[in-house]
């Protein structure tokens, strides 16, 4: 019984998602949504409407080539992606109780690490509220910047770039993203902080908002921790593009361009997809690092993809550090359990496998049709899981098994991982205590 609920239950994390993308992909072929050349094709329909309800930001045609009601479509799949997975998840783990059970609360405390147990609804209205209102105040800081630049429906560029951004989609309805705004400071700094805010995860947001407002005294440990990781990503990050790029896709810009320009590609590279400056034209070096940046993402509870940056540290302390008597390490006052460490390498491990067998059959597709190569082909292929959104150009040519493989690898990233999370935390509740332990080597 206990595994025909987990099914089920699986089963409607998964049709919810599909049925917004299947209503996002009905809507986006209606008559007069595309103003391109031609119909638009129900496979780029579908793979516009995954990336959009999976917040990638990957792109096989031109946003601006949507019309207005068009780009309002994939504003609201936007929305309904970034805020779904967490609103649904809270919903879904209360099961139509007051009260959220015992395993449901162990999972929400890995995505929110909060007091989930006797306030469920009220993080929902706190989720919904919290965005709606950084985004609409991100409208408004951006829309003097495009009233400036004399573009069509300034305000509603602004909003529509406000919610990408915090939302950590990278949707742009610019033909080549911010490219066109890489020296306008305002631009930047704006789309930057709501990349960031979006992508630390709202309880952190929240945490610091209370402690600004003093209506708290300390911040908690896993805000600490994860302002500390995404502040140091961010800055190593930065000062390794900078030095890479310093002679090569940084070299026609001015000093204070170049520093902006390695910022914005080191907030943008965990999981947003926005660029002021081409991919493509990145050295070798600074593509690996991309690649990495884009792997681990932002922070749990976030709109943000990737394996996320506490995965990464807790996986990495094990591994270098050592260990308790019971397994268990400390770091900085904290003390991780065997529970949370192995959890991480869970995460790692599955990721790895998925991203490992998504490659696989794109090189299959892809190499033989001669239109990208190994590297760009990896890069597609963790920006997909990643809900990255950044690609070396090579996204429109793809052909359809390629693109419907994309579409999957971008479905899977966002929504299949977080499924295999809960399953895994209900499993660990129910299971610990069926079996003995099983004494094996390892390594």
């Amino acid at each position: 019984m206990r595994n025909q609920a987990l099914s089920a239950e699986k089963i409607l994390v998964f049709s919810y998602f599909i049925g917004i993308i299947v209503i996002g992909t009905s809507l986006l072929v209606l008559p007069g949504i595309w103003r391109g050349g031609g119909a638009l094709s129900w496979h780029d329909a579908l793979f516009t409407a995954t990336s959009a309800v999976c917040v990638t930001g990957l792109t096989v045609v031109d946003t601006a080539q949507f019309s207005l009601a068009g780009q309002w479509i994939i504003l609201a799949l936007i929305q309904f992606g970034g805020l779904g997975l967490i609103t649904f998840g809270v919903l879904f783990l209360m099961g139509g109780r007051r009260r959220i059970s015992l395993a449901g609360s162990a999972v929400l405390r890995d995505m929110f690490i909060g007091e989930v147990e006797y306030q469920p609804r009220a993080i929902i209205k706190s989720v919904v509220v919290t965005t709606l209102l950084v985004e609409s105040a991100g409208a408004l800081l951006l829309w003097p910047r495009f009233v400036a630049a004399g573009g069509r429906q300034p305000l509603f560029t602004a909003f529509f770039h406000a919610v990408s951004a915090f939302c950590n989609a990278g949707f742009s309805t610019f033909p080549n993203s911010l490219e066109g705004f890489r020296d306008d400071w305002v631009i930047n700094l704006v789309v930057m902080v709501l990349i960031v805010s979006g992508g630390i995860g709202f309880v952190v947001f929240r945490d610091v908002i209370n402690v600004v407002r003093r209506r708290k005294r300390h911040l908690s440990y896993h805000t600490r921790l994860v302002l500390r990781l995404s502040g140091g990503l961010i800055l190593a990050g930065a000062l390794l593009f900078f030095g890479l790029e310093y002679r090569h896709a940084l070299s026609g810009l001015a000093w204070p361009e170049k520093i902006l320009a390695a910022f914005f590609q080191a907030v943008t590279t965990r999981t947003a997809g926005f660029d002021t400056v081409a991919q493509a034209t990145f050295s070798l070096p600074s593509v690996l690092l991309v690649l990495l940046l884009m792997f681990i993402g932002g922070s749990p509870g976030s709109t943000a993809g990737g394996v996320k940056t506490t995965t990464i540290f807790t996986a990495a302390l094990a591994a270098l550090d050592s260990a308790r008597e019971d397994g268990s390490f400390v770091y900085k006052g904290g003390y991780l359990t065997t529970s949370v460490i192995a959890r991480a390498f869970m995460v790692l491990a599955r990721a790895a496998l998925i991203l490992a067998v998504s490659f696989f059959l794109l090189l299959l597709f892809e190499l033989p049709r001669g239109q990208a190569g190994f590297v760009a082909l990896l890069f597609e292929t963790i920006s997909a899981f990643g809900t990255v959104g950044l690609t070396l150009g090579i996204t429109p040519t793809l052909g359809l098994a390629g693109k419907l493989l994309i579409v999957a690898t971008m479905f899977i990233g966002r929504i299949g991982l977080f499924a295999m999370i809960i399953a895994q935390s209900r499993k660990s509740i129910e299971r610990y205590a069926e079996f003995p332990a099983a004494d094996i080597m390892i390594g």
